[in-house]
């Protein structure tokens, strides 16, 4: 809690001010952020300042706001020992580079780690009793929706809105170009942030919006990682009827699946199941985006990904059909058949430039410009008149 985080601040200030043989480095606190997380910003920010010598002991409250995790606890007290830097815990009156120290922190921080786990599974206990029993749990911060003393309420302005993007789905429009009509209306995320094509999806997937709910679709795999990975059958997920108003009738929601799962299919059937080797390595010199396959026509492209979120508006950059990327690396290398081998050797990245430049950025340095265009095919429309005679294109 934030008044207990500012008493924290005040006290240590005080209390290392008050010796004298001290000197004050400062005060490293995160907010609301627990000591089973290793990515504590203002934490690593101390590790740092440790590492640059700015500090010859750290002073903390106890072993569990330092770290829960009896592993990392142990690395990070050990790393700063050979520093010669003392951690001081103050409840447990322990200081690590004491002759006894690391003993009785690795016994005291598996009381603290296992303490962490208890109550971890605890909330888990109750959350899924919760579910089980058809509980809506976290409707926080969805579109369409708001909060009332704990009651679930139509937000009609949004929810003209989540209307709006079913119905044009429906009608053939697609995801980027739902997203592109959002944006020029001027339409404002949740949260803040841009509309795209990801957001329009997950829109159109939430059956939320039918006034049901399938709960525990995702979960929380341990208490030290906190990581929410998605249910795919480790836990039991039910389907609530009825948990909150609807926005969405039932005919258009699994209308949208339909044409959804439609379109995945015909994309998955011609993808292809591995990684594909240009993957993360083309980049779009416009935006610094990397570029995403795409099936255009049964053809494969590669097109800028800021470009098939948001539009052309975003980013113009133009796409570049696969076969054109292969030849012009077999050009680059120097040789006849695409090679992975070579390519991954010899060739770091590829940057596209504007008008069909393209640069192969080569792992000894050097730059190679390719012309994107010298390889595509033109071609002459041909029409004729009534008499059957040709006219000039």
């Amino acid at each position: 809690m934030l008044h207990s985080l500012s008493a924290q601040i005040s006290y240590y200030s005080s209390f290392i001010q008050k010796h004298v043989e001290w000197e004050f480095a400062g005060v490293y606190a995160d907010e609301a952020m627990t000591g089973t997380k290793d990515e504590r910003p203002e934490f690593q920010r101390l590790l740092k300042d440790c590492r640059d010598g700015k500090i010859d002991m750290v002073i903390t409250k106890s072993i569990s706001r330092f770290a829960r995790n009896t592993v990392t606890l142990l690395e990070t007290v050990r790393k700063l020992k050979d520093l010669n830097i003392d951690v001081y815990f103050e409840k447990e009156n322990i200081h690590s580079i004491s002759g006894d120290g690391e003993l009785m922190l690795t016994i005291l921080a598996s009381f603290a780690q296992e303490e962490s786990r208890s109550v971890s599974e605890n909330i888990k206990w109750r959350i899924r009793k919760g579910f089980k029993e058809g509980e809506l749990v976290n409707l926080r911060f969805m579109y369409g929706y708001r909060i009332e003393k704990g009651k679930i309420e139509i937000n009609e302005d949004e929810a003209k809105i989540v209307r709006m993007i079913f119905q044009d789905y429906i009608n053939g429009m697609g995801a980027t170009k739902i997203a592109k009509k959002l944006r020029e209306m001027g339409i404002e995320k949740i949260r803040g942030g841009k509309w795209n094509s990801d957001r329009v999806v997950e829109i159109l997937k939430n059956e939320k919006y039918t006034g049901n709910a399938i709960l525990q679709k995702k979960y929380v795999k341990d208490h030290l990682t906190k990581a929410l990975v998605r249910n795919k059958g480790e836990l039991s997920r039910y389907y609530a009827e009825e948990t909150h108003p609807a926005i969405i009738d039932l005919e258009t929601f699994q209308k949208a699946q339909e044409i959804l799962e439609e379109r995945r299919l015909r994309y998955s059937s011609r993808k292809e199941t591995t990684s594909h080797i240009f993957s993360g390595k083309i980049i779009c010199s416009i935006c610094g985006k990397k570029y995403r396959r795409k099936i255009v026509r049964d053809k494969f492209i590669w097109q800028c990904s800021t470009y098939l979120k948001y539009g052309k508006d975003a980013c113009p950059a133009k796409q570049i059909p696969e076969e054109i990327l292969i030849t012009a690396c077999e050009e680059v290398l120097g040789i006849k058949g695409f090679s992975k081998d070579e390519f991954e050797n010899k060739i770091k990245e590829i940057q596209v430039m504007d008008k069909g430049i393209i640069n192969f950025i080569l792992n000894d340095g050097n730059i190679v410009k390719k012309n994107g265009a010298t390889n595509q095919e033109v071609k002459a429309g041909v029409k004729k008149n009534a008499k059957g005679q040709e006219k000039k294109p």
